[in-house]
């Protein structure tokens, strides 16, 4: 629970140094809710998982795709084993990117770093599975 704990204080301080909330160091979840954000979350299952070269350009066609203008703040992750059966371990990795509006986001799908990353990575990986949010 500690680490959730810590990656909901990362993007909260992430979202609000980007100026998508304002919140205080000792605000809790229920005073600084997240409004108005589109929030776009991909997970990749990668061929190669334990190959470390394919993960490496992996990693760096993420940093590249986080230099899109557009996001106002990302979150790039690995999975946490986890013995409950709700929780979905299998991925490789997770990216996170917020948005102040679905337009945004749509300008995003079709920029060139975003097409760029597509194309020098989509080898690398298997599954890609995304959930947009609003």
């Amino acid at each position: 629970m500690e680490t959730r704990r810590n990656f909901v204080a990362k993007i909260a301080a992430g979202m609000a140094a980007t100026g998508l909330i304002s919140v205080s160091k000792n605000a809790k979840a229920g005073e600084a809710p997240i409004k108005n954000i589109f929030i776009h979350h991909v997970f990749f299952w990668l061929n190669e998982p334990e190959n470390t070269e394919a993960r490496k350009q992996f990693e760096l066609g993420l940093q590249n795709l986080i230099k899109v203008p557009q996001i106002r703040s990302y979150h790039i992750g690995t999975p946490v084993e986890s013995p409950r059966e709700v929780v979905d371990d299998s991925f490789t990795y997770s990216y996170m990117a917020f948005f102040k509006s679905k337009e945004d986001q749509n300008t995003y799908q079709t920029h060139p770093i975003h097409l760029q990353f597509i194309e020098d990575c989509q080898h690398l990986w298997k599954k890609v599975i995304v959930y947009d949010a609003m």
